[in-house]
């Protein structure tokens, strides 16, 4: 296994470890009653209220940037044709997403002055594993013709 595949196949640990993590720690928040806020613990609370954007947010924060990873493995290891490449562009768009929708949600929340809202290690984690695929995707697309999709065991 070559080491770009074995560190995008790493992100299919830590994602799970960023969603559990705490992305931030908020005090007298509306919609939150926790002190610590992970995704995990948003997406529970945000099922109780509104399941449709709570679908979103799993589409965007779970579905999106596993589904990456996962076809950028196919692909590099051959089993997914180079035409796919387009594909997992759009697929690290869904994922960057929810990083943008993070950060408006502290932006608005400091702004209205509505308690005390603090950065958990986790935002910063999930930040990272986002950035890494991005990354990842990127530094894949630059290998030479000769090195990618031959179909043999790497």
């Amino acid at each position: 296994m070559t080491p770009l595949r074995l560190a995008n196949l790493s992100l299919l640990l830590l994602f799970p470890v960023a969603w559990a993590a705490p992305l931030l720690k908020a005090g007298l928040l509306p919609l939150f009653r926790l002190s610590e806020i992970s995704v995990l613990s948003g997406i529970a609370s945000l099922w109780e209220k509104d399941i449709p954007l709570a679908l979103v947010v799993i589409l965007f924060a779970m579905i999106a940037p596993v589904a990456k990873v996962l076809a950028l493995d196919a692909l590099l290891a051959g089993r997914l044709p180079a035409g796919a490449k387009p594909w997992l562009f759009h697929l690290g768009r869904l994922g960057m997403a929810d990083v943008f929708l993070v950060a408006i949600y502290i932006t608005v929340a400091k702004g209205l002055g509505v308690g005390r809202l603090e950065v958990g290690w986790g935002l910063y984690l999930f930040t990272f594993c986002v950035l890494a695929s991005l990354g990842l995707s990127i530094f894949s697309s630059k290998k030479p013709r000769g090195l990618r999709g031959t179909g043999t065991a790497d």
